[in-house]
């Protein structure tokens, strides 16, 4: 039996896993944190990723722990939100419509039906890879080394074994010129079923209704920080102060707040992965780890159908063809993606004021929810 080793137990490796572990292989997964991660930002399951999950028989749990928006609404700097505009779904060809769901319970629902066929291994990262032309000998931070046939790095924007087979995040990561920060409330949300968007040139305020608790984002436009830290709490703090200091209008100054003083705050570039091969070898790379090219959500359902891509690949061709198949396939996908990332970012968060009026009137035309 081959096997395979994947770093990162979030959404693309459990969903590799899986469907590696029914072509034949043995997977490992291994994973930086101590368990599962808490993230509950939503991302969207929809696309191609709908046909994978309803093959996985998960489309019922996912349902399940969806989150509850179905609609948007524009918020002025005085708090009075604007008419409702219904969310769009797309549908899978079995009809299936897509689902948004909190990030930690899409990895969650994902590991748990992976969890009997692989392995799975907490609190530990990879540290070296040695290869050779049948296999990867590999060094871990607190496990004892092994080998196996295959590696795939599906440890997300920051990811280690990209830096360990292609070199240093600096050389491959292109600022989109955005970055992010979100935090939950802790609070129901005012409008339970509706995203509350608030602009100013710029900048962006957002309150998610999540799952019964409220979450915030802020989505703002600032040139590339140097030696930008995604560790660095402290300076992630301070940057998303500078950023939002004079805005006044509607909760900005009390959520502002909020963010600053809280212990989950997630902080990150809205970042552009650039490689010429996702394939060096026998180690290749999956998820955002290949190509971060989701600016609102979309990330996850890419992950979704590139761990299917990928493995179909790999249960038909030898390791060699079957990464060209993968990459030449999924490819298609991450480059239509990443080619919209500029218009929808223009579209949610303009530069400038006439651009928010712009952007505002359009969305007045758009269909009432």
């Amino acid at each position: 039996m081959r096997t395979v080793l994947i770093s990162g137990a979030g959404v693309a490796g459990p969903t590799l896993a899986y469907w590696l572990a029914r072509a034949g292989w043995r997977p490992t997964v291994v994973e930086r944190a101590a368990g599962q991660r808490s993230s509950g930002n939503p991302v969207d399951v929809r696309g191609p990723a709908l046909p994978v999950v309803e093959q996985m028989g998960l489309v019922g749990a996912l349902r399940a722990a969806a989150t509850h928006a179905t609609g948007l609404r524009i918020v002025d700097r005085t708090g009075r939100p604007g008419r409702r505009i219904a969310m769009p779904a797309t549908r899978s060809p079995a009809g299936t419509a897509e689902i948004e769901v909190p990030r930690a319970d899409l990895a969650r629902i994902l590991h748990d039906a992976a969890r009997d066929d692989a392995e799975f291994r907490y609190d530990d990262t990879v540290t070296r890879l040695d290869q050779d032309p049948d296999g990867v000998d590999v060094t871990f931070a607190t496990g004892p080394p092994r080998r196996f046939d295959l590696v795939v790095g599906a440890d997300g924007l920051h990811s280690t074994v990209r830096r360990l087979a292609f070199g240093p995040e600096r050389d491959v990561v292109r600022h989109l010129g955005l970055y992010v920060a979100t935090t939950p409330l802790g609070e129901a949300p005012e409008h339970p079923h509706d995203v509350l968007l608030h602009n100013t040139p710029g900048r962006l305020v957002a309150i998610h209704p999540v799952r019964g608790e409220a979450g915030v984002a802020f989505i703002f436009r600032h040139p590339a920080v140097v030696d930008f830290d995604h560790t660095d709490a402290a300076r992630h703090r301070q940057i998303l102060t500078d950023a939002y200091a004079r805005e006044r209008g509607w909760r900005i100054p009390e959520l502002l707040a909020r963010a600053r003083q809280a212990d989950d705050l997630y902080f990150d570039a809205v970042t552009r992965v650039v490689l010429p091969c996702w394939s060096s070898g026998r180690v290749t790379l999956l998820g955002d780890a290949a190509a971060s090219v989701s600016l609102f959500g979309d990330g996850s359902s890419l992950a979704i159908a590139g761990a299917r891509t990928l493995a179909a690949a790999l249960a038909g061709h030898e390791p060699a063809a079957a990464l060209r198949r993968y990459e030449a396939e999924h490819r298609r996908r991450t480059d239509r993606r990443g080619r919209s990332t500029g218009l929808v970012a223009s579209v949610l968060v303009p530069r400038s004021r006439p651009g928010v009026a712009v952007r505002n009137a359009l969305a007045r035309v758009l269909p009432a929810g």
